[in-house]
């Protein structure tokens, strides 16, 4: 099973991953994993990678794809993969139909984890973090017992300047730009699979394994 999982900051990919791992015994294959990897084994692009990260810059595309191309051309992949992070845009994903065109391989499909916004902000504007001892917490899903005061050591719980309504709505806005003409590209192949990612866990599970077949 080779297939590709997508959907907007806190749709739930990361939830998710780990249980389509378990059931179908893939490598689950993240941009970051990959850049880490890479720079660990010392290739060629590892240390391009590098040199752009530690500018603070992004990773041009050319770099992220022949990485891409070096993961997906190692034994673990030859049966099925998870890519998770990538491709991110139109260009990205064309440019993965021709290393999989090169590699032999064929998509099985393409999961879209959907979530409307307004369910989406208050995901991601929800954590808070102990001052004093690190602790995380989150509004809906894992809620301190008393407000504003950390379960563990007593210290004052706090929002973080990147889990601001206005940085979340942000990152949902460029994550729309870039994927929307590749939900229509992978659309217009046959392969996405619309996910209703507004239900419990174990629904959004199911639902998955019914869209793979």
């Amino acid at each position: 099973m080779k297939i590709i999982l997508m959907g907007g900051p806190g749709a739930g990919k990361g939830t998710q991953a780990n249980p389509l791992v378990e059931r179908f015994h893939f490598p689950h294959i993240s941009t970051g994993d990959m850049f880490r990897a890479a720079i660990k084994e010392g290739t060629a692009l590892g240390l391009k990678a590098k040199s752009f990260m530690d500018a603070g810059g992004l990773v041009p595309d050319e770099v992220t794809i022949g990485i891409v191309e070096e993961r997906l051309a190692l034994p673990d992949c030859a049966d099925g993969f998870l890519l998770d992070g990538f491709p991110r845009t139109l260009a990205q994903g064309s440019a993965l139909a021709g290393i999989l065109e090169r590699l032999g391989m064929k998509l099985d499909g393409v999961i879209n984890i959907e979530v409307d916004e307004e369910v989406l902000i208050p995901r991601l504007t929800g954590r808070r973090v102990c001052r004093k001892c690190g602790s995380s917490y989150h509004m809906i899903f894992n809620a301190p017992k008393q407000e504003g005061v950390c379960g563990q050591c007593g210290g004052e719980l706090y929002q973080r300047s990147d889990d601001t309504v206005e940085t979340a709505k942000n990152r949902l806005n460029v994550y729309n730009t870039q994927t929307e003409p590749l939900i229509a590209f992978y659309e217009e192949k046959g392969l996405l699979k619309r996910i209703n990612g507004d239900q419990p866990i174990d629904q959004v599970f199911q639902d998955i394994l019914k869209a793979l077949g």
